[in-house]
């Protein structure tokens, strides 16, 4: 009986046995996909090539996914990520293809999506606009915005700003290390502080949260700021990865976002969720998505298939809910 009750407490306080039993679900999916496609285009899929091409692909995905991971915990939902991502990497491409200073028109860009983000916020907690609402009407005002600065056309920008997208350290893809700086970050945020707590209390019940002396509007706030941060990081790789900002990017990444954010397990009513179950999330989508590349399935079957992991990913959360 001590025995079996020590083994239970060490396989508990160790995160890694944990986290593999909290998201032994989607770690078997991911790697019934992976075995499917091995089997499928084995000189394709299996190389080391693929593999970083498919971290590179998903990390601005997974990047705004940390960001929702947030949002969604709060009760949120934040439709104009994908917006976001355009406007700053057009107006970083804009300064630097004006001879500004790399930093500054990266700093610029930052800072922008940022405030995208704060507004977002400060409307959602202020008022009793619901969070689909505001964010939608931000994805208008910053994809409008990106069109109207660009004039509707591709920005160039010089080809060494392309090296932070489509570079590497230490044989590793400066975007995958960015990916994962953030995570640890993220995770570090929302598990190990009194904000990622607050977090948590305004997910499970927001009454029960102010009520327990927590500032709501606050966190919602920042949890909303937080997105609008990331998503520019993700806008300014965007552009570096294409060499240019164009107005035209990312629409309907926000899909992509939420699938990959309900998939790792975050619960749409709030209260439930990790950044870790959404970073395999996001892996599911990018290699589900590379596969059907590699598999050439036209990109409208794609569609179809993408649209049918985002219903199977909510429905598995109202699952999970009962």
């Amino acid at each position: 009986m001590r025995r079996e009750k020590s083994k239970t407490q060490v396989e508990s306080s160790n995160p890694i046995v944990r986290f593999v039993k909290e998201n032994s679900g989607i770690i078997i999916a991911l790697m019934a996909l992976c075995i499917i496609l091995s089997i499928m285009v084995p000189d394709k899929f299996l190389t080391y090539n693929n593999f970083t091409t498919v971290l590179r692909s998903i990390s601005t995905t997974a990047i705004m996914a940390f960001g929702m991971t947030f949002v969604i915990i709060t009760g949120g939902i934040d439709l104009s990520v994908g917006s976001i991502v355009a406007l700053s990497g057009t107006l970083c491409a804009g300064l630097i293809s004006s001879s500004w200073n790399y930093a500054a028109a990266v700093i610029i860009g930052l800072a922008v999506g940022t405030l995208c983000g704060a507004f977002n916020g400060f409307v959602i907690s202020r008022t009793e606009i619901p969070p689909f609402i505001v964010t939608m009407g931000m994805m208008n005002i910053a994809r409008g915005a990106s069109y109207i600065y660009s004039s509707g056309k591709p920005i160039r920008t010089p080809d060494d700003f392309g090296s932070f997208g489509n570079g590497y350290f230490l044989s590793i893809p400066i975007p995958v290390i960015v990916m994962t700086v953030l995570m640890i970050l993220s995770i570090l945020l929302l598990s190990k502080s009194k904000f990622g707590r607050s977090v948590y209390a305004i997910g499970g019940n927001k009454e029960a949260a102010r009520f327990s002396g927590i500032n709501t509007k606050n966190v919602i706030w920042l949890v909303y700021v937080l997105i609008g941060f990331l998503a520019s990081a993700a806008g300014i790789i965007t552009a570096s990865r294409l060499y240019s900002g164009q107005p035209t990017v990312a629409q309907g990444i926000e899909m992509d976002v939420i699938a990959a954010t309900v998939l790792g397990g975050v619960s749409m009513a709030g209260g439930v969720g990790k950044i870790g179950g959404t970073m395999i999330g996001a892996i599911i989508i990018g290699v589900l998505s590379t596969g059907m590349n590699l598999l050439k399935i036209p990109s409208f079957y794609q569609m179809i298939v993408m649209g049918i992991v985002i219903l199977l990913a909510v429905y598995l959360d109202v699952r999970r809910k009962k």
